[in-house]
C-alpha cells in the first residue's frame, strides 16, 4: 500500500465533501493519507495564502523517504504566483534521492512544466484528490491507469484514432494547454525539441484553443516537435455563431500549417476517465492507421507491495 502526502498549491477546494470522500476511499483501500489539513485551508479563492501554498511545494524537498506520492488536492488557479520562489533544485534533488511520485493536472501543470524546464525532473499528469479519487462514481479506468504508470517502468497506452501510419520518438511533455501557453517566454517554459506534446483543457471554446495553438506555432514550439496529441477538451461547446467551426476545424487548420503528425482521441484531461502520463519521460508513438500506441519509459516508479 502507498503513502500519500497531500498538497494544495492552487485554488480552494470548493468540493470539500469530494476531497474528504477521496481521503476516506484511499484509506479504505489500505493507503495512508497525510497532510489532509490542507483540504479546508482557504484565503480568498486560494487554498491558503501564497506563503502557505508555497510552503506545500518547497516542503517536498524535505519530505522523509516514507511518503511515496505527493498528490494535488485540486487545480483552479494559484501556482503561477509561486513560481519565482519555488526551490526547484532542492525538490529535484529529493526526487532523485528516493522514489517520490508527484501527481496532478490542470493548474498544477505550471509547477510540473517549470520543474521540467529547470531540473529535467519527471512528474505525473494524472488524477487529483477531489475530482478523481473523491468522485461520486470513481473511474476504474483512471485508477487502473494511475497505478500502471506508477508501478510499470515501461507501459503502453493504446487508443482508436485515424491517421496515416508513422512512428515518432521523443520526450513526452505538456498537460493543460492554457497553463502551457501562460509560461511561454518565461524561464519556466521547457525548451524541448523533438518531443511528443500532449495537450488538454476544460471550458475553452474552440477559437480560444486555436488561438493558443497558433501562438505555440508562431513561437516555433510546435514545429520543433515530433508529434502533437490531443487529449480531452471538456466543455468546449460551440454555438450557432460558429456555423460549424469546432475542434475538428482547429485540427484541420493546424494540419495545413504544421508538418508533424496531429492525432486525437487520447483519454487524458478533465474527464472522469483519464490516463496518467509521466511528463519528461521517453515516449515512442506508433500509429497503424487506425490505432495509436504510446509507449512510455524512463520515469520513476514505486515498488509493488
Amino acid at each position: 500500500m502507498a503513502i500519500f502526502h497531500l498538497i494544495a498549491p492552487s485554488g480552494y477546494c470548493i468540493q470539500q465533501d469530494a476531497a474528504i470522500r477521496g481521503v476516506e476511499r484511499l484509506r479504505a483501500q489500505g493507503h495512508s493519507v497525510r497532510h489532509s489539513d490542507v483540504i479546508s485551508r482557504r484565503e480568498q479563492r486560494f487554498a491558503g495564502g501564497d506563503a502557505e501554498r508555497l510552503a506545500d511545494l518547497n516542503a517536498l524537498a524535505r519530505l522523509e523517504s516514507t511518503p511515496q506520492i505527493a498528490l494535488a488536492v485540486r487545480g483552479g488557479y494559484g501556482v503561477t504566483r509561486l513560481l519565482p520562489n519555488i526551490q526547484f533544485a532542492a525538490i529535484a534533488a529529493r526526487l532523485r534521492q528516493s522514489p517520490l511520485i508527484v501527481c496532478g493536472h490542470s493548474d498544477f501543470t505550471a509547477f510540473q512544466l517549470a520543474l521540467l524546464a529547470k531540473e529535467n525532473a519527471v512528474t505525473f499528469s494524472g488524477p487529483m484528490l477531489a475530482g478523481n479519487f473523491g468522485a461520486a462514481a470513481p473511474s476504474e479506468f483512471t485508477e487502473r491507469h494511475f497505478w500502471q504508470a506508477l508501478h510499470s517502468p515501461r507501459f503502453t497506452l493504446t487508443w482508436r484514432s485515424q491517421h496515416a501510419p508513422f512512428i515518432a520518438t521523443g520526450t513526452v511533455w505538456g498537460g493543460n494547454l492554457a497553463m502551457l501557453v501562460s509560461l511561454l517566454g518565461t524561464p519556466w517554459f521547457p525548451q524541448i525539441t523533438n518531443g511528443i506534446l500532449v495537450i488538454e483543457d476544460i471550458n475553452e471554446h474552440p477559437f480560444r484553443i486555436e488561438r493558443m495553438l497558433l501562438q505555440l506555432l508562431d513561437a516555433r514550439v510546435l514545429p520543433r516537435q515530433r508529434a502533437l496529441v490531443f487529449g480531452s477538451f471538456s466543455a468546449a461547446k460551440t454555438n450557432d455563431y460558429d456555423a460549424g467551426f469546432d475542434l475538428q476545424s482547429v485540427r484541420d487548420t493546424l494540419r495545413r500549417r504544421l508538418d508533424i503528425p496531429i492525432i486525437d482521441g487520447l483519454c487524458f484531461g478533465h474527464e472522469p476517465d483519464t490516463v496518467t502520463l509521466p511528463l519528461g519521460a521517453c515516449g515512442e508513438l506508433c500509429h497503424s492507421g487506425n490505432e495509436a500506441a504510446l509507449t512510455l519509459s524512463g520515469h520513476p516508479t514505486l515498488p509493488i507491495n
